[in-house]
């Protein structure tokens, strides 16, 4: 008898098959290989070799990580697709679609109507490797995360498209006491959603479903996920018992009538080393040799914090907290700035009981006659950890790590801070933030990537760096996902790269990915002559060596790098020191400290967060996990500016339909997306007036986008333009069989020297996407009324209107013109009371001496789903916040652009930046939807308007991920930017500090100055 052997290399383990002529398994076995794929391929061999005897065996091969092997080897390479496909047809011939789920990859494979196979290509979100991650950020494994799930009562939000993102979900969550139930129930239902809505793309899963891949086999709770979400019965399952091998088994089938081989003499071959040919990039050496690395340590020696001694120190000090995503940092300085104390610790989940850990050593250290006068917190935990220890003020990181950054270089115009899985490049002008930049797409590549990676090998995050200085082939890896940058380490592994050259090659890719994915560089030129780096990445002298190369700029390394935001929150509570006993809790009171955690839904909107409740045993409440300032902002003592986008929304849906019984002509779905959110008043008004009741769709939550992610056709779209499926799905299942849904090419130019007045390209064509993707709609079952509208003007409206109707209902021309005059003067109304409410908010403000932020955006921005509570934030400050719309702009104004002004949303906002930039007392934000191609090139347009005025721009990208810590740390940056701007004294938020530390109060006191606080007294720095 001749065998059959599948060879199965995927990207984390080597599966092998061996089937007889009659296509019966004899011998199958799997195993994680960790980069050493020959090695554990001839062990497998081996084991077949032991059960079956010496046999000859026609081979083939599959696999991400088996093309070079198979040419080595003289195996058959088989491709994915087909050896899963043929090994479905053969067991399994019912099967209609298959989900298969690797160590890196992900499929989606249909059979019925013509094969067709859906992969992921540039991000490795919601594979085993994700899990992976995931299970060790839970501290447990893949199996843990599965056993715990079976016992989960609550699903959070959690994104799956990135793995350092989901860390953002789920490091809040762990920190406010979720259960590991509850977060591994909603990691498997992250997976779920990021599979089917970036796999499907459009095409429906339905029939039955066979379910392979490692991840699926081994987790029955991702399983369960699937059948779940996905609606199956038990007759349209299929669940192998060996799914995990199916690949291997197609394989074997597909090899053909190749010469056998016996099992020894491949065990062998590979036992022996099979050398592979390199295929990635190489770069140049970190350091050529000896000399050139002592130089660089001389230079590095000379940014260094000077030290007291605790136990000795008398007078007063001032201590400073950084609670970060991962990490808890503090600092202890003198009244000179000298460092007395720090500490750096991984917080494990809670930072409380890791700061606690940080109070008591410190009590230990600090000698009898120092007395800790003030204390400042800064990080993602800022707020928990002055709640907690009743600290004297807060800051937002931007300001902190900017503060410690001026200490060692006064002159300092761009700090460079990367951490764990944060990045953030600080741009300062004059001594005050300028711009803020911080990762928002994509983590790839961030020091807790170095550092996983590092004990993956068995080094620690030290003896990795070291290994890097002085590799002799570093491999450029690339800058995209980290799951994919793995498989480039592990395709070097196979090439034979020594653990040095991918130590540097990480090196480099982190600095690659700071400078020109998130930063976005063109020219190193840009970073500015004063560069201070930071934050516990760059204790790596391997990173730091790579940013000089690569940049090829000479930087200050501070040796505290890891604790500059700690350092800076010290110095900031220094500065502003007036001579006040500090309210922070005595070192008994912390070490006694003990506080509940409670969850609740907040119910003040219709997202309904779920919000986590701290209560300390002194009464006092600290409330996380809002996207809003709702429920908190009452405590904080800061008057609520007024809201426009709230107003706006109210206004804007106002219309009161006709009832069921009112209605002559039936019913409609109007589905609340898009154009809806500017073009509502319209349509409610002139259906209402034909006799019509409408339905329009509830305002978006998650749970609307889970309706209908699987007719998602594309993965690159926008989050708003992503919702629309579920709101259709919605008015479906609530029982509507016609839907209208116009496509709107043109609005209603407002500016009158706008060059046109286009409607978005998705916004103007999604109807017929929708049209075409969603089943109901496919099939006849609904129908969905699509016509092409322009509002160019009136007449043109009521033009196409009158034939739009006598085709569709044989409605008479003139009613349908005296409805279409009635719509636009509701729709030219409802525009006319925003600009009438925000221009009596504009005077109000003005009045009382407020300041205010324009929320620029697209219609669908008003959304609270869309906005994420984005205006409830700012208005918590005390800002009044204004839509673009809402303001007096006049409609004939000359303007002088570089780009073609031809989108209406976009006109209004470059008039909006002209405006802004004419008063005082605005300043503008902008949300940018991920997937917005038309909004790159508004950025840079606005960007160029606000700063030839002076004015600061903040540009928000945000889509269905649930934690903003980045958005709330530009806001707070650029509120705290124009408290500096606007100079000393000013402090209408206790969370917002006046002043800090700056080049500008520096060069003041050499020149005889001195600095006074709003309560008139010096403020020593």
């Amino acid at each position: 008898m001749i065998y059959r052997a599948g060879i199965d290399i995927g990207s984390t383990t080597v599966k092998l098959a061996v089937i007889d002529e009659d296509g019966n398994i004899v011998f199958s076995d799997y195993k994680r290989h960790s980069a050493h794929t020959q090695e554990v391929l001839a062990e497998l061999l081996r084991r077949a070799e032991e059960k079956l005897g010496d046999v000859p065996v026609r081979f083939g091969i599959t696999g991400s990580g088996s093309l070079n092997l198979s040419k080595i080897l003289g195996i058959t390479f088989v491709q994915e697709v087909v050896a899963v496909a043929t090994a479905l047809k053969s067991r399994y011939p019912q099967t209609d679609v298959a989900i298969e789920l690797g160590g890196e990859d992900a499929k989606i494979i249909y059979f019925k109507g013509g094969l067709d196979e859906r992969m992921n290509g540039v991000c490795a979100g919601g594979t085993g490797a994700f899990i992976d991650q995931m299970a060790s950020l839970l501290q447990t494994d893949a199996k843990g995360l599965s056993d715990a799930a079976k016992d989960h009562k609550e699903i959070y939000t959690i994104a799956a498209r990135c793995g350092v993102f989901a860390k953002t979900d789920i490091q809040p969550l762990i920190n406010e006491g979720a259960t590991r139930a509850d977060l591994a129930a909603s990691i498997f239902q992250a997976v779920v959603t990021q599979t089917v809505s970036g796999l499907a793309c459009g095409k429906p899963i339905r029939g039955c479903v066979a379910f392979l891949g490692g991840p699926l086999h081994f987790l029955p709770s991702l399983k369960e996920a699937f059948i779940k979400t996905l609606n199956l019965t038990p007759e349209n399952i299929v669940d192998p018992e060996d799914s995990h091998l199916f690949a291997a088994l197609g394989a074997a089938m597909e090899c053909g009538d190749v010469s056998p081989v016996n099992i020894s003499a491949h065990a062998a071959r590979l036992e022996s080393g099979v050398r592979m040919e390199f295929e990635l990039k190489r770069l140049e050496p970190l350091f050529e040799n000896e000399e050139e690395y002592e130089e660089f340590k001389r230079r590095h020696s000379e940014a260094v914090v000077s030290r007291g001694d605790i136990g000795n120190y008398e007078g007063n000090c001032f201590l400073g907290i950084d609670a970060g995503s991962t990490t808890t940092k503090v600092a202890l300085i003198g009244e000179d700035g000298e460092l007395l104390y720090s500490f750096y610790s991984n917080n494990q989940g809670n930072p409380i009981e890791t700061a606690k850990r940080a109070f008591a050593e410190l009590s230990e250290k600090l000698g009898g006659g120092a007395v800790i006068a003030r204390a400042c917190s800064t990080g993602y935990g800022e707020a928990l950890l002055g709640a907690a220890f009743h600290l004297d003020e807060g800051e937002v990181e931007t300001v902190a790590h900017t503060m410690a950054a001026e200490f060692f270089d006064p002159d300092v115009d761009c700090v460079l801070d990367i951490g764990g899985q944060d990045m953030k490049c600080i741009k300062l002008k004059e001594g005050t933030v300028d711009t803020v930049i911080l990762n928002e797409a994509c983590s790839s590549g961030c020091g807790s990537f170095i550092e996983n990676f590092a004990e993956s090998l068995g080094y620690t995050a030290e003896t990795f760096a070291k290994e890097a200085l002085f590799a002799k082939n570093p491999v450029d890896l690339g800058t995209r996902c980290t799951v994919f940058m793995n498989s480039n380490v592990k395709q070097a592994q196979k090439e034979g790269a020594e653990v040095s050259d991918i130590s540097a090659g990480l090196a480099y890719s982190v600095i690659k990915n700071a400078l020109y994915k998130v930063i976005k560089l063109t020219d190193a030129g840009e970073l500015g002559d004063h560069i201070v780096v930071q934050g516990g990445t760059f204790y790596n002298r391997a990173v730091l060596r790579a940013f000089e190369k690569i940049s090829g700029a000479v930087v200050v390394c501070p040796d505290i790098s890891g604790i500059m935001g700690a350092f800076g929150a010290a110095l900031i509570a220094r500065d502003h020191f007036e001579g006040e006993p500090s309210s922070i809790l005595s070192f008994d009171e912390i070490r006694t400290l003990t506080y509940t955690t409670s969850a609740v839904h907040c119910g003040g909107c219709e997202n309904n967060c779920m919000m986590t409740v701290n209560r300390f045993k002194d009464g006092k409440t600290y409330i996380t996990g809002n996207r809003c300032e709702k429920k908190v902002a009452a405590s904080s003592g800061v008057r609520k500016g007024e809201n426009l986008v709230e107003y706006k929304r109210r206004r804007i849906f106002e219309g009161e339909p006709l009832s069921a019984e009112e209605a002559t002509r039936g019913t409609l779905g109007l589905p609340r997306v898009l154009n809806m959110y500017e073009n509502y008043p319209y349509w409610s008004t002139f259906f209402r007036d034909l006799g019509f009741r409408t339905v329009l769709s509830p305002f978006a939550k998650h749970s609307i986008y889970e309706l209908g992610m699987e007719s998602i056709p594309s993965e690159s779209e926008c989050y708003p333009a992503k919702l629309s499926h579920g709101h259709v799905e919605w008015l479906i299942n609530n029982g509507i069989k016609t839907i209208f849904h116009p496509a709107v090419f043109f609005e209603y130019q407002e500016m009158k020297t706008a060059d046109n007045h286009y409607n978005c390209p998705i916004v103007c064509s999604y109807p017929e996407n929708l049209k075409n993707n969603v089943e109901a709609v496919t099939t006849g079952e609904v129908k969905y009324l699509r016509p092409f509208i322009a509002f160019t003007s009136e007449k043109t409206a009521e033009d196409r209107l009158v034939k739009f109707c006598r085709e569709e209902w044989d409605i008479p021309e003139r009613e349908v013109r005296a409805a279409c005059r009635h719509a636009w003067s509701e729709m030219r109304r409802a525009k006319d009371d925003i600009r009438r409410r925000g221009a009596e908010t504009l005077l109000k403000m003005k009045d009382e001496g407020r300041r205010g932020i324009v929320l620029a955006g697209r219609p669908y921005h008003i959304d609270p789903e869309i906005n994420h509570g984005i205006p409830e934030l700012i208005a918590s400050y005390g800002f009044d916040v204004f839509t673009e719309d809402s303001l007096p702009l006049e409609e004939d104004s000359p303007r002088s652009l570089r780009v073609l002004d031809q989108w209406v949303f976009h006109s209004r906002l470059y008039s909006a930046a002209e405006y802004v930039s004419g008063r005082d007392d605005l300043d503008l934000v902008q949300l940018f939807s991920f997937g917005c191609g038309l909004d790159a090139v508004t950025t840079d347009q606005v960007s160029d308007i606000l700063a030839a005025s002076g004015k600061l721009y903040t540009v928000l990208k945000i889509d269905e991920v649930s934690n903003l810590g980045a958005a709330r740390i530009r806001i707070r940056s650029l509120i705290a930017a124009i408290k500096m701007r606007d100079g000393c004294g000013i402090k209408a938020d206790p969370e917002v500090p006046a002043y800090h530390h700056s080049v500008f109060t520096t060069e003041m006191k050499k020149a005889g100055y001195t600095i006074l606080g709003p309560n008139m007294s010096p403020i020593h720095f």
